[in-house]
Order: structure tokens, then C-alpha cells, then sequence
């Protein structure tokens, strides 16, 4: 069976750093692009940033700079390093997975950015 679970969300200050993890298991991860997506209260979801089987990563514009895409093939893990946080950036973070034809995607990790 499929699996895309995310990890890592809690509570943190503005200008906090907090690290998101995303693990899947249940197809070839090297064979998909993997990417973040974000969904605030009463607001569409978001693209935040992708990363294909290579490590090439692409980045929504307000993210760049701020946020960084990884990925770990040997450990079908995908990463989220948010830097720099800001409240603006509340929001349910979802991981999901993408290959030609099949698209899988997690149930989410709450990161709320606030003093």
C-alpha cells in the first residue's frame, strides 16, 4: 500500500526555523517528483516548492530564499527547511508525490508560526 506521511510541524516564533520530513514508502520513490504544498484557513492550497528524482528543485516566488527542498533516495524521505518564518506562512503543509501518470499525497502537518 501507498504511504506519504509528513512529520515535523508544531508551534514556532517568527524568524524560527522549523524542519518538515516526508516519508513514503509503497511505489519507487527515486521514479517521482515530490513536492510541498500549503493550505491556510479559508484559502485555496498553494504550490510551496518541488523537487524531481534527480534533485532538481523549483520554488514558489514568495519561497525562494527562505525555503529549501531536499530529498534523501536511500531513505525515501523528502525535506522542507523554513527559515525565517513569519505568520503568514500558518498554514497545513502537504506532502505529495508525482509520477507521469499517478499522484499520491499525505494527510498533512499543522505549522503555525506565532508569538
Amino acid at each position: 500500500q501507498v504511504q506519504v506521511v509528513e512529520s515535523g510541524g508544531g508551534l514556532v516564533q517568527p524568524g524560527g526555523s522549523l524542519r518538515l520530513a516526508c516519508a513514503a514508502s509503497g511505489f519507487i520513490f527515486s521514479n517521482y517528483v515530490m513536492s510541498w504544498y500549503r493550505q491556510a484557513p479559508g484559502k485555496e492550497r498553494e504550490f510551496v516548492a518541488s523537487i524531481t528524482g534527480a534533485g532538481v528543485a523549483n520554488y514558489a516566488g514568495s519561497m525562494k530564499g527562505r525555503f529549501t527542498i531536499s530529498r534523501d533516495n536511500a531513505k525515501n524521505t523528502v525535506y522542507l527547511q523554513m527559515n525565517s518564518l513569519k505568520p503568514e506562512d500558518t498554514a497545513v503543509y502537504y506532502c505529495k508525490a508525482r509520477s507521469p501518470f499517478r499522484e499520491y499525497w499525505g494527510q498533512g502537518t499543522q505549522v503555525t508560526v506565532s508569538s
